[in-house]
């Protein structure tokens, strides 16, 4: 994937190419038929490609600007911090893709050749042709003489585009009010490696959410600016980031007094089939508008920006609204304009855009939940140090539809429960296989991973496990650990 998170992966739909089709040969000689073309169409890679073992799983396959994942066979506290997952969604901002065979690579089935075929084709062609010659004749023929007695038969609008009242609940009203609030995001290392993305503004202080692999480079002693639709550029500072979440918080630099924060919505509400509107920078295009649907919710996403860095996890929003690298960061909204998730990871087939090898929107989008962002983004603020919830037990990150199994080792020999965790307490052990989270069902260990952290550190919740092929559920308050580190 790109920049976004992102969870199952699914195939594009095949596309056959069209079968070329010849000018008209010229009449054989009698008793000769004429021969038709034939052609072979190209035909495209193989099936789907399937992630080793080791990847965290996103509902059935690993994961990965409008996004991150190569792990070990165990990983250490779900709190933090897991190793990178194996290459799969890929941010919107420009991070690495996915290669070949990643996630369900691109195929496309080319159609049977022959001579029928072709010869039909050809046949329509020309019926086409005919049609399309004889109606505009007819077509020319009646306007030239309705001009004659009547006059022209132009029709003009009473009022032209711009002066058309939007409403509220449309695409265009809906854009026309959240656009002025967001901003396109540069960021520089002191190297001066960078990348662009999008955020937007969360409070009248001048604060702006985004992701934290937008302003990774520019975290230690790099350059942010962040610019608004009407060419007004701000320098910026980080004022927190967080890895695991992939949220981050800048301020603006003189933030001017007017700005207009967005209005926050409620992700546990969404549904399926919602309309969804994602504003972003796709390859470095600024304020650019697309729109879709929510396609799937709670989709278990693990995802890296290829630099080997930390991984991060998310039970996000899936959306088909068109993202690509740049609009990470950005704001997916509702039908109203509220703000309902942080365009954060694509699925992408890999194959590159505008000639820079980056990957491309397939129709498979991954947001941050708001309700989780706006608690890491409202921490971050107050003490510029993310806090996750953890139940204090290292589980396995190998890909795996059974469950989350607490592993026999923690992270660099620790113990695998936390002596006095939450786990510890609620009497976890080495080898229990953890199912279900409340009542969402856990098949692996990133999807453990991506629900804790949809919680809040004192959240108690139910635990199912299975031990020695016996299930059994018992309560959890869930602890906390604070940084990244």
């Amino acid at each position: 994937m790109s920049t976004e998170n992102e969870g199952t992966a699914v195939p594009p739909a095949p596309s056959a190419p069209p079968v070329p089709v010849d000018a008209p040969a010229a009449q054989a000689p009698q008793g000769q038929a004429p021969q038709a073309p034939q052609g072979q169409a190209p035909q495209g890679p193989g099936p789907y490609g399937q992630g080793s073992q080791g990847q965290p799983a996103h509902g059935q396959g690993a994961p990965g600007d409008a996004a991150h994942p190569g792990v070990s066979s165990s990983a250490p506290d779900p709190s933090w911090p897991p190793p990178p997952p194996p290459a799969g969604p890929s941010y919107g901002d420009g991070g690495s893709g996915a290669g070949p065979g990643g996630w369900g690579s691109s195929y496309q089935p080319a159609p049977k050749p022959g001579r029928r075929r072709g010869g039909l084709a050809a046949a329509i062609l020309i019926a086409a042709l005919v049609a399309g010659g004889l109606g505009g004749g007819l077509g020319y023929t009646l306007a030239k003489n309705n001009d004659e007695s009547t006059g022209s038969t132009t029709v003009s609008a009473s009022t032209s585009g711009g002066d058309v009242k939007r409403d509220a609940g449309t695409v265009a009203g809906v854009a026309a009010k959240a656009l002025p609030s967001t901003v396109t995001i540069e960021a520089e290392s002191t190297s001066g490696e960078g990348g662009t993305g999008t955020g937007f503004v969360f409070d009248t202080q001048g604060h702006i959410v985004t992701n934290n692999h937008v302003v990774a480079d520019a975290v230690d002693g790099g350059k942010l600016t962040a610019t608004f639709p009407n060419g007004k550029k701000y320098d910026a500072e980080v004022v927190g980031h967080a890895q695991g979440y992939d949220v981050a918080v800048v301020k603006l630099k003189n933030a001017p007094g007017d700005l207009k924060p967005l209005t926050l919505g409620n992700s546990d509400k969404v549904a399926v089939g919602d309309s969804t509107i994602a504003i972003g920078a796709p390859f470095g295009l600024s304020d650019t508008v697309t729109t879709g649907i929510i396609s799937a919710k709670n989709r278990p996403v693990a995802s890296s920006d290829g630099s080997g860095s930390q991984a991060s996890y998310m039970s996000a929003l899936q959306t088909d609204a068109s993202i690509n690298p740049g609009n990470s960061g950005g704001p997916l909204l509702d039908a109203q304009g509220n703000v309902i998730g942080i365009n954060s990871a694509i699925q992408s087939t890999g194959n590159g855009g505008f000639g820079t090898g980056q990957s491309g929107s397939i129709g498979l989008g991954f947001a941050i939940p708001i309700n989780q962002a706006k608690y890491v983004a409202q921490e971050l603020i107050k003490t510029g140090k993310p806090v996750y919830a953890k139940i204090g037990a290292s589980v396995s990150l190998d890909d795996s539809s059974k469950g989350a199994q607490i592993t026999d080792q923690g992270a660099g020999g620790a113990a695998p429960v936390e002596p006095g965790g939450p786990a510890a307490k609620a009497g976890l052990k080495p080898g229990d296989v953890i199912t279900k989270l409340d009542d969402r069902v856990i098949d692996s260990g990133p999807t453990l991973i991506g629900e804790i952290w949809t919680h809040k550190p004192g959240d108690k919740v139910t635990i199912t496990y299975e031990r020695g092929g016996k299930q059994q559920t018992v309560d959890v308050t869930l602890g906390s650990r604070v940084g990244d580190n």
